[in-house]
């Protein structure tokens, strides 16, 4: 057990050697992790030549469609509306609401941030926000830190839902089921983080007059995400919370007295009438519409879609499933659908419009090649026995207290990755056998992985090395890495002794 045990973590401990300490670039390092796995499943662990290359085969295709193609959607979306001015318009309206930079702060980084890392993600909800709060003054450090701190819940349901649906997927589990666990997980914590937020501009005390719409903007998030997720899918739920909780902040902000104590100096906003503030969300608002009327609340067009469906055998081995193409209902069609309309509303011509969506598939090569190649792995080490020797070798380790740890593992993958999907793509089967070796609840315990994983976004050198980058202090790296870290291992502590607790008191795990 423990030499297979040995042989599997390979592939795992290559990758994080070489993204950490070798500071090789992921896409060469998922490549070779990904030969390691083949030839360790070859063998090693015994597995016939062609399934070998037929499962990395599958992991490939299913790396491209439909999470790459996902990606280019979302990061279409978010292109458009720079490139039509609409993005401006949408950070003007936010900046002219107030001048407290509490209230700013969870305007900003919270709602704008959640609501950018909901349709785009990949770095744009700290590079944005960021950017935008050191116009009004706020440190860039502070600033950095604070959209760093920001980006954490909101990326479980990021990129129009893209994680928790590869998570789901990955372990073989219901996708509306496993977002709603997710989301319930997340919610106490979506609670929690906008008073860090808060505390990050001025200490403990700058909670003080702002406690309501503080916990109001919490919980404007955490409702709708968690009905989202019960009722139409994965992929709404942080578009829809983001709303609400920008909604509800921007509310409560107008009746809000601002403390000249932490009033901020800034240019003056320029106004926007709601015509024009419409037209800009324009892309948002039918992303919203499309993805809503193909889910399953209306049976009628999702059947339509899903009709579709292309279907065809790939992997050679045992219990091989079909891979479904299902190219007219995936979230990946319908963004780039509504985001071509969107932009043709705001004015746009065609060929500008496909000018963007060029650049964007252009720059998407690395990345292609980096998801490809951690789903190819998570998919050769499924076939094997890999993945099932680790969730072994640990359970026999930890014994019943392995889903205390569940969380860290997920964020572990994150830190390495960069990515909460690359970290479910690598982990969500590991969880889902340990959760089986231990007779425990298997969604729950997929679930923590998710929960992790937004932990170790906090610091993963990627988003250190882009919210550096936001504020102009290439080099500052180190210094935002130990602000960011401390709060790291306090998020990650609160979410494992949590998690572990009330599975224990909900009957989802056992001791």
């Amino acid at each position: 057990m423990w030499v297979n045990f040995i042989f599997a973590l390979i592939p795992i401990v290559w990758l994080v050697v070489s993204l950490t300490a070798l500071k090789m670039p992921a896409a060469r390092a998922g490549i070779i992790a990904l030969l390691l796995a083949m030839l360790l499943a070859i063998f090693a662990f015994k597995l016939p030549v062609l399934d070998t290359a037929t499962g990395a085969l599958e992991g490939i295709v299913g790396g491209i469609f439909p999470i790459v193609y996902i990606i280019v959607a979302a990061m279409f979306t978010s292109k458009v509306t720079f490139k039509s001015g609409a993005m401006q318009k949408i950070q003007d309206m936010l900046c002219s609401l107030t001048t407290d930079k509490r209230i700013l702060v969870l305007l900003i980084a919270w709602g704008f941030g959640g609501f950018l890392e909901a349709i785009a993600g990949f770095g744009t909800a700290v590079a944005i926000p960021a950017s935008i709060l050191m116009t009004f003054g706020i440190n860039p450090i502070e600033a950095a830190v604070i959209c760093l701190v920001a980006n954490t819940t909101p990326t479980a349901f990021g990129a129009v839902g893209l994680p928790v649906i590869t998570l789901a997927q990955t372990a073989g589990l219901g996708v509306m089921h496993t977002a709603f666990i997710v989301s319930l997980q997340l919610s106490v914590l979506i609670l929690v983080i906008p008073y860090i937020l808060v505390g990050l501009t001025g200490g403990v005390k700058a909670i003080k007059g702002v406690g309501f719409i503080t916990f109001m903007s919490g919980l404007a998030f955490a409702l709708p995400q968690v009905l989202v997720s019960k009722y139409v899918g994965a992929e709404l739920p942080a578009i829809a919370g983001a709303i609400v909780c920008i909604l509800v902040t921007a509310l409560l902000a107008k009746k809000h007295k601002d403390d000249p104590t932490y009033a901020v100096a800034s240019e003056e906003v320029p106004k926007h009438t709601a015509g024009e503030l419409l037209q800009a969300c324009a892309p948002f608002i039918l992303v919203f519409v499309f993805v809503l009327a193909a889910s399953s609340l209306f049976p009628a067009i999702n059947q339509a879609l899903n009709s579709a469906t292309i279907k065809f055998q790939i992997y050679t081995g045992k219990n091989a499933g079909q891979f479904s193409l299902n190219w007219l209902s995936s979230p990946g069609t319908l963004i780039l659908v509504a985001t071509f309309i969107g932009a043709l509303i705001q004015g746009m011509k065609v060929g500008e419009i496909f000018g963007v969506l060029g650049d964007v598939i252009k720059g998407i090569g690395k990345t292609a090649v980096t998801i490809a190649s951690i789903v190819a792995l998570a998919k050769v080490m499924g076939y094997a026995g890999m993945t099932s020797a680790i969730a072994v070798a640990l359970v026999k380790l930890m014994g019943p207290v392995y889903p205390l740890i569940a969380p860290v593992i997920g964020a572990l993958g994150t830190f390495v990755t960069g990515s909460d999907t690359s970290s479910n793509i690598l982990f969500a089967k590991l969880q889902y056998s340990a959760a089986q070796t231990l007779g425990v609840n298997k969604t729950w315990v997929v679930a923590n992985n998710m929960v992790g994983a937004t932990a170790g976004k906090m610091i993963s050198p990627q988003s250190i090395a882009v919210a550096s980058t936001a504020i102009g202090q290439e080099g500052s790296e180190g210094e935002i890495l130990k602000c960011a870290f401390k709060w790291c291992g306090i998020y990650t502590v609160i979410i494992c002794v949590f998690l572990y607790a009330v599975g224990l008191a909900t009957g989802n795990l056992h001791f």
